[in-house]
């Protein structure tokens, strides 16, 4: 079984995050949306004709989105079938979150790594 299959996303947080994201929109380009991230479309030699994504996002350094962890920073991996992936997790011992999310933007599930860090882990839709 595959794993992680690519970086979904990279999400951290900021002590002043409108402005953080101003200063990522003004020097380096980055398309920073009303929702504070940007997306980054790509294709690639699996999915030639489809079109994947890893988004990007500040967080307020309030935001409680990443806990238990309390890093600024989570990551979001690309995964083939989450359910396998959280259940092989699972059997490894790791500390894996019961809760997962489906929607039109896939299934999302996290596990905690070693050091205290949450990691995102993304199914997308079929043919992204």
């Amino acid at each position: 079984m595959n794993r992680v299959s690519g970086i979904g996303g990279i999400f951290f947080k900021a002590k002043n995050p409108a402005l953080l994201r101003e200063w990522y929109r003004t020097h380096l380009g980055v398309d920073v949306t009303e929702w504070g991230g940007a997306v980054f479309r790509w294709q690639s030699p699996d999915n030639p004709t489809g079109e994947g994504t890893t988004a990007w996002a500040i967080f307020d350094d309030t935001s409680t989105y990443f806990a238990p962890s309390t890093s600024a920073f989570m990551i979001n991996y690309r995964v083939e079938d989450l359910h396998a992936v959280l259940a092989a997790l699972r059997a490894e011992g790791c500390d894996v979150d019961e809760k997962v999310d489906e929607s039109e933007y896939g299934k999302f599930g996290w596990v905690m790594d070693p050091e205290g860090n949450r990691i995102e882990l993304w199914q997308p839709p079929a043919g992204t």
